[in-house]
C-alpha cells in the first residue's frame, strides 16, 4: 500500500510543477516528431515556411536557432512559430503526422521558442 500513496504523491508533485497559465491551460509547444524521416519533415518544413507563413528567419545562417543545423531542428522552430502564431485561428500541431505537441520548453542556448496563451 506504501508504494501506491508514494507513486500518488510523486504523480501529485509532478503535476503541481508543470507550468500553467493563469487559466489552468498548460503551455505547449510543436516539435517535429522524431520518429518522422528527413525528407517528410523537409515537406512539411517548405510548407510552413511558404504558404504557412511561419516566420523563419530566426533559422537562417547567422541567426540563434541556425543550430543545431538539422532538418528536425529547423522544422521543429517553424512547426513552433506557425502553431503559436495560427493557432487561435484554426492552426494545428499536425503537419501530416510529422509534429508533435510538448509542454517542455524547446528553447536553447540563444534559441528562443516562442509561446503564446
Amino acid at each position: 500500500m506504501s508504494n501506491v500513496l508514494l507513486i500518488i504523491f510523486l504523480a501529485l508533485l509532478f503535476l503541481s510543477i508543470m507550468p500553467q497559465n493563469s487559466d489552468g491551460q498548460s503551455e505547449q509547444w510543436c516539435v517535429a516528431d522524431v520518429q518522422t524521416p528527413d525528407e517528410e519533415l523537409q515537406v512539411a518544413l517548405d510548407w510552413a515556411c511558404g504558404k504557412g507563413g511561419a516566420n523563419c528567419s530566426k533559422i537562417q545562417v547567422n541567426q540563434p536557432c541556425y543550430f543545431p543545423n538539422t532538418v528536425k531542428d529547423h522544422a521543429s522552430y517553424a512547426f513552433n512559430n506557425y502553431f503559436q502564431n495560427f493557432k487561435h485561428k484554426g492552426g494545428s500541431c499536425y503537419f501530416k503526422g510529422a509534429a508533435m505537441i510538448t509542454e517542455l520548453d524547446p528553447s536553447h542556448n540563444s534559441c528562443l521558442y516562442e509561446y503564446f496563451p
